[in-house]
């Protein structure tokens, strides 16, 4: 038992030699502030006004040392809350952890600037500060644990929460209707090809007046669509809708380049639908019945005339109604 606690001991001064590597002073606590660790002497870090405690901040993050520029910054945030030296504190304890490569943190920190400040005038600037940050996740970074030190996994769906944010921030903004994009993107990672859609489909329809937009999300439906039929054998329900989103692809947006690729995957669900029709057809005829396979026989006809399976299901039908014809006449 005395060994264990020993081990876990060990483990522990270790954790905390590697999270806290420049750490060798003593901690300090101010009310409203927190613990901090602080050297002999560091107190002559601290002023009397927001303005000259801003600018301790400002100096020190220019210097890269984010510590100190973070300690005055929260600092200006915690004392001055509502002073106009606030808001450029809260945006640069944001900076501070996006430096450090803190990156949810610092996501989180944007959010409380514009729910806090929502006046604030570098409010676009957050918005684009924390688009980089969940395209940054989008591309697999991974997300931290441990007081935000530990990378430990990537994950789409928290991914899609930052992109919701965005979204929340700045609907109509560059960066919030990309974000709505994306959220697609993080979908299709995560091969949630249904929420994909839905994403896709909800840009569509929000953005439809920009028109650049609106085509690639419906493209991205699609082509969305066409990965969710192919999961299973064949799901025809989903390639009919897939075969109805590139219509009207093609419809809404008959310049688009993309229209020649458009039709080759119309062309390619509809053959693969015959090919469903026909192999339920065979599986009919396997048992002898000739009924069930005269109707996929001729749906194969029906949903591509001109595909292999068209011509073999042609001749499949004159041979059944053969074969009916001579046991109608044994009776």
């Amino acid at each position: 038992m005395i060994r264990r606690y020993c081990n876990l001991a060990f483990v522990l001064a270790g954790l905390m030699f590697f999270v806290l590597p420049e750490c060798y002073a003593p901690l300090v606590y101010r009310p409203g502030e927190g613990w901090s660790y602080e050297p002999v002497g560091g107190g002559r870090w601290e002023r009397t006004r927001a303005k000259d405690q801003l600018q301790v901040a400002q100096e020190a993050f220019a210097k890269k040392d984010y510590r100190l520029a973070l300690k005055a910054a929260r600092r200006v945030v915690k004392r001055w809350p509502y002073s106009d030296y606030a808001p450029e504190a809260q945006y640069l304890i944001g900076r501070c952890y996006e430096a450090r490569h803190m990156d949810e943190k610092a996501f989180k920190e944007y959010q409380t600037l514009l729910e806090k400040y929502p006046k604030v005038d570098m409010y676009q600037e957050v918005i684009k500060r924390q688009f980089a940050i969940a395209n940054r996740f989008l591309a697999g970074q991974w997300f931290r644990v441990l007081f935000g030190y530990i990378p430990l996994y990537p994950s789409m769906e928290k991914t899609c929460g930052l992109f919701e944010k965005i979204i929340k921030n700045g609907p109509y903004s560059q960066e919030g209707i990309q974000s709505q994009m994306n959220i697609g993107k993080a979908r299709e990672k995560q091969k949630k090809w249904d929420d994909a859609v839905k994403a896709y489909e909800k840009a569509a329809d929000r953005y439809h007046d920009y028109k650049q937009v609106a085509a690639d999300a419906l493209f991205n439906a699609g082509l969305a669509l066409n990965k969710e039929a192919k999961k299973s054998d064949y799901d025809q329900s989903i390639a009919q809708k897939a075969i109805n989103t590139f219509s009207d692809f093609i419809t809404l947006n008959p310049e688009d380049p993309r229209v020649n690729e458009a039709r080759e995957f119309i062309k390619l669900l509809k053959t693969e639908q015959a090919r469903g029709s026909f192999n339920i057809a065979q599986y009919y005829e396997s048992k002898k019945k000739w009924s069930g396979a005269l109707v996929y026989y001729n749906d194969v006809i029906i949903k591509d005339p001109d595909s292999k399976y068209a011509t073999i299901a042609r001749e499949k039908i004159q041979s059944i109604k053969a074969t009916q014809q001579k046991a109608a006449q044994h009776k």
